[in-house]
């Protein structure tokens, strides 16, 4: 017998797929807020760990939820509840007085909760990484100069011990060296785990805390730092053809209690944020005391290399592939190699 063509297109599992998160994040919404009706829910895009929806509700509001990948997805050893310490980031952040979403429920992993959730408000707006080339440079400049202030504001809040504020973790600490340390080496063996190749030899790699143990000493206040508040982090809005301001801060899952300075790398992340006469002036604005000296430079040249080094290693687990994780490769190196240079230079 011939076969007869059969009218409906055949199932496509990316669009079930799409239909069953929409229906576990209305699930989720009622659990945290009670009756509400999704109009619309929209997988977002731009994230590199966690999976976030828009959702749309019947009374106007606008939503995030942002879920986590299952506690066994291969990750650094930092990347443990990090929806956690994004809530409490924008929690404290709020409190003294930086523009960032409201957290409206966390649900961490449990018994019947394999992986943990957040739903916050949405920032509207448009990320600066997408506003780029619309940007007039007199709009540039102050938008800098509001994004200085921004971190300097954030910065002011104080924590109870230095490092990342997941006790599961085990990479805090009493005083800023020994919390950095843990940090480094950390990466230094998900490296290993992960089978990474570093990009220079790990005994010089692990002996830089210790090396420059006297400069990590003079961060005395363990401060909240975003740590990666670069311009696909930063949501931008404006009013018509008007100015464009700062709507926003979004995405602080990976703040930490550390060197208040250390936020320059992270906003920054292929530059050097410190030599930006912009944006160091609102952040003189908030915090003038906070100067740019030699034990400065040395420290943020240190958390160059961290950061490096974490873009580096997480390639492997979250499965990067073709040309950025080529360009991830190479700059990389030559971004550690550049800066334990300047290390060496500012060491003599």
């Amino acid at each position: 017998m011939a076969a007869t063509a059969d009218p409906s297109p055949p199932p496509d599992p990316g669009h079930d797929a799409d239909e069953a998160a929409a229906a576990l994040a209305s699930e989720r919404l009622r659990r945290a807020l009670g009756p509400a009706t999704v109009v619309r829910s929209t997988a977002l895009s731009g994230g590199l760990y966690n999976a976030a929806r828009l959702l749309e509700l019947a009374d106007g509001r606008r939503l995030v939820l942002k879920t986590a990948p299952r506690a066994c997805t291969p990750a650094l050893t930092h990347e443990q509840g990090l929806l956690g310490t994004e809530a409490l980031f924008h929690r404290l952040a709020a409190r003294a007085g930086a523009p960032v979403s409201t957290v409206l429920h966390h649900e961490p992993v449990g018994p019947d909760t394999p992986a943990e959730w957040l739903l916050l408000t949405h920032v509207e707006g448009t990320t600066w990484d997408a506003a780029r080339d619309r940007i007039a440079p007199a709009d540039r400049a102050a938008l800098r100069h509001r994004l200085g202030e921004c971190l300097a504001r954030i910065a002011t809040v104080t924590g109870a011990a230095y490092g990342y504020p997941r006790p599961s973790v085990g990479l805090s600490g009493p005083d800023w060296p020994s919390a950095f340390t843990a940090m480094l080496h950390a990466v230094l063996a998900d490296a290993i785990r992960f089978e990474v190749a570093l990009p220079a030899p790990p005994g010089l790699l692990a002996d830089l805390p210790a090396r420059f143990g006297h400069r990590l000493a003079e961060v005395r206040r363990p401060a909240l730092v975003h740590f990666d508040a670069w311009e696909g982090n930063v949501v931008l809005a404006r009013t018509g053809t008007g100015p464009w301001r700062l709507s926003g801060l979004i995405d602080g899952e990976r703040a930490f209690f550390g060197d208040p300075l250390a936020d320059l790398v992270g906003l920054d992340p292929l530059g050097s944020a410190e030599d930006d006469p912009d944006l160091m002036a609102g952040y003189h604005s908030v915090a003038p005391d906070r100067t740019i000296d030699t034990g400065a430079r040395v420290r943020l040249a240190l958390y160059r290399v961290y950061l490096a080094l974490v873009m580096r290693v997480e390639s492997v687990p979250r499965a990067y592939g073709g040309e950025f994780a080529a360009w991830l490769d190479t700059w990389s190196v030559d971004r550690v190699t550049e800066q334990l240079a300047a290390l060496d230079a500012l060491e003599a």
